[in-house]
């Protein structure tokens, strides 16, 4: 379809990350960006060489030049503005979580495929360097069939890093908006996106769900222990998630703590490097033949994902075929995360099946 023109909405913290996907390309513009709050549009707008500027949703889909938009909006702003933009004949890329419920994704899904427009989920992990080149193994057969998949995640402090203003965090301690608390269900998604990658579709899901004060009145959901059983046989995942705000974290942007293990029937692949840098071995290793080996990894850099992220999209509008993360495939993952945060209020596991 040549050249996509893209329409930028939301110009938070974020949008300095997905933006880069789009330097040095023939085959994707940003085009125009549009934010409520006109002179931080106009920022973001002037530093990126843009003339478009808009405050008005609505304008913006109105607008012929644009042939998609990259929706950098809270959570509970995704699905209206999703269908919106399908119904203007738009292709949409839209930050994760999907949706708030999965009633909401479910519409989204059936809006793109409605207005014949493609539908991506924004999950930038995936495209994280040391798992793809994990999935290759596996998929290689380098540690057999994988039977147990235990993934880590930690808040800290960083010394390091970009500043992120208040009111980009704000609105997360809000489960109205969020949908759910800023780690189970927020960073979840990317977690149990990538347990969905490594390990197929889940089957159910058992779930302990604590809290840890934030300030006075707020708190935060963790520490919590994700059990995952896969609907292939014998396979299974644990996820925990820590609130740890005195570890100090050296990192660039985020200062999180992500690390994973993957074993399979004659092997082990170790994850050790995500948006930050925190213990200090190499980036992806794989125990097999009584041996340890690193495996070299050329772009370590976090910022990389976001760009092979977009760019991915990009050639699925321009050559054809499905995202990696397209409606469907956005909603499995998002069920799997509302199926944890319904097993920790009922106190029993949850089926996925309740959410299909």
């Amino acid at each position: 379809m040549g050249e996509i023109r893209v329409g930028f909405v939301g110009c938070g913290r974020i949008s300095d990350l997905h933006q880069m996907g789009y330097r040095g390309i023939s085959n994707g513009r940003i085009t125009a960006v549009c934010d409520k709050n006109k002179t931080r549009a106009q920022s973001k707008a002037s530093e990126w060489g843009i003339t478009r500027v808009y405050t008005d949703y609505d304008d913006m889909l109105g607008d012929p030049e644009i042939d998609m938009v990259e929706l950098l909006v809270p959570h509970h702003l995704h699905a209206s503005m999703v269908i919106d933009a399908c119904r203007a004949g738009k292709h949409v890329s839209v930050q994760k979580p999907m949706a708030n419920s999965s009633k909401d994704a479910k519409s989204m899904v059936d809006a793109a495929e409605k207005a014949n427009v493609k539908l991506r989920i924004y999950e930038n992990f995936i495209f994280y360097e040391p798992f793809l080149i994990a999935r290759k193994m596996i998929d290689e057969g380098e540690i057999g069939t994988p039977q147990m998949i235990r993934i880590h995640f930690s808040t800290g402090t960083r010394e390091t890093g970009w500043k992120i203003p208040l009111e980009a965090w704000a609105w997360r301690f809000d489960e109205k908006k969020c949908g759910g608390g800023p780690l189970v269900f927020d960073h979840g998604y990317h977690l149990f996106s990538l347990a969905r990658y490594f390990m197929g579709d889940a089957e159910r899901i058992s779930t302990w769900i604590d809290r840890s004060s934030v300030l006075p009145f707020i708190s935060i959901d963790a520490p919590a222990t994700v059990m995952i059983k896969f609907k292939d046989v014998r396979k299974y995942g644990v996820m925990d998630f820590c609130y740890t705000p005195s570890i100090k974290i050296d990192s660039d942007h985020y200062a999180d703590d992500n690390r994973i293990e993957i074993v399979g029937e004659k092997g082990i692949i170790l994850i050790n490097r995500c948006t930050a840098k925190t213990i200090d071995l190499p980036e992806l290793m794989i125990y097999s033949d009584g041996k340890t080996r690193a495996i070299p990894i050329k772009h370590v850099g976090w910022e990389n994902s976001f760009i092979g992220c977009t760019r991915h999209f990009l050639s699925v509008l321009e050559n054809g075929g499905s995202p990696m993360l397209d409606g469907k495939c956005g909603k499995a993952v998002l069920d799997m995360s509302l199926a944890a945060q319904a097993s920790a209020l009922k106190h029993h596991e949850v089926l996925l099946s309740e959410y299909t």
